[in-house]
């Protein structure tokens, strides 16, 4: 009687190639991190000089690996009265709106500057920040979450 043949299995497994996935909009409103870096408290003679002007840093770090359209609108101000009841309203001197791109990982620093006409307590997080990954088509950039309030006290001395 003859012996069945041999035969070699052979396994193949399908490689997973993962399919770029749409980011989720929860991690496009993630894409860029910011923070504000201001003195807590600001002394400054208004008898002397009407307007007072603070030196505001905005840092602004891409989480993700890929390229990122950032854009920067420094025009929004609280619609809610409540807001502007407990923080006076202040102006941001220049430029109002800035478009960059950041590189994977990248972190860019941004020079402000905040212009402020009373004493009081105001909050400095009014910028709003929009990000898109350049290679996304599409219209509109999504709004990247707040941070906490900035607040900073301008004191007369």
């Amino acid at each position: 009687q003859e012996l069945p043949e041999t035969v070699l299995l052979k396994f193949f497994r399908t490689e997973n190639t993962p399919v770029p996935a749409r980011p989720t909009p929860e991690q496009l409103s993630n894409l860029i991190k910011t923070s504000l870096h201001y003195p807590e408290s600001f002394n400054h003679s208004f008898h002397q000089k009407s307007l007072c002007l603070v030196p505001v840093t905005l840092l602004l770090s891409n989480c993700s690996q890929a390229v990122v359209d950032v854009m920067i609108d420094l025009r929004h101000k609280p619609t809610s009265s409540e807001a502007l009841e407990i923080h006076g309203s202040f102006t941001w001197l220049g430029q109002t709106q800035y478009k960059l791109q950041l590189k994977g990982q990248e972190v860019y620093s941004l020079q402000l500057k905040a212009c402020f006409v009373h004493t009081g307590v105001y909050n400095l997080g009014t910028p709003r920040v929009f990000a898109k990954l350049v290679d996304q088509v599409t219209l509109f950039e999504t709004s990247q979450q707040n941070s906490m309030p900035a607040l900073i006290i301008i004191n007369n001395i």
